[in-house]
């Protein structure tokens, strides 16, 4: 919560934690503390001297004509930073087997962010990770080795998890998942496909 308020968080993780914090008003009251704290730290820094055209040069680019970013509202189970991520689209959903869609929102040197669609009842093969995973549930539940998690909480994955997550029963599991390296699946196939599937 704090690299995210800092804006040091990297893009993906900085999407999910966008997500959730527009799910959860404990968090939002959070939020707005490390907000206070920050601008508190500011008004005790000390002041920096600037070159003289610093003034000129950012009255230019106030000057300069740009195109205001579109605000997105959430639309179904979709939070606003989701359907931004979007664009105010509906999700591009590939197929990755067993009923399992994916649909790839980000993917740069930082990581990649993606929607996933798991059937009730289905299971992600399991895996471990080769960094940091952040898991979103928007829609329905899943459970794994560490518990069940439903619509608003985040599991937070890393090296030391190995984990196979399970839809539960009722409505598709849909989670937005951010990632900073590639997955470590145990089982043949899933390392085969994976290259395929980008995740």
């Amino acid at each position: 919560m704090a690299a995210y308020a800092s804006g040091t968080l990297p893009h993906p993780f900085a999407m999910v934690v966008a997500a959730h914090i527009s799910l959860c008003s404990e968090c939002r009251a959070a939020l707005g503390a490390y907000h206070a704290v920050g601008g508190a730290l500011l008004e005790k820094t000390a002041n920096i001297a600037v070159t003289n055209s610093l003034k000129s040069n950012v009255m230019a680019m106030l000057d300069t004509p740009s195109q205001p970013t579109p605000v997105y509202d959430a639309q179904g189970v979709f939070p606003g930073p989701v359907m931004e991520a979007l664009q105010g689209r509906s999700p591009r959903w590939k197929t990755l087997g067993m009923g399992v869609k994916q649909s790839i929102l980000s993917e740069t040197d930082s990581g990649s962010v993606r929607l996933l669609y798991i059937p009730a009842g289905q299971a992600v093969p399991d895996h471990s990770h080769n960094g940091l995973e952040l898991t979103l549930v928007l829609q329905g539940s899943f459970s794994d080795e560490t518990g069940r998690f439903g619509v608003g909480d985040v599991e937070i994955g890393d090296e030391d998890l190995e984990h196979t997550p399970i839809a539960d029963a009722g409505d598709a599991c849909i989670c937005l998942a951010a990632t900073d390296a590639p997955l470590r699946f145990n089982a043949f196939m899933p390392r085969l496909l994976q290259p395929f599937f980008r995740i």
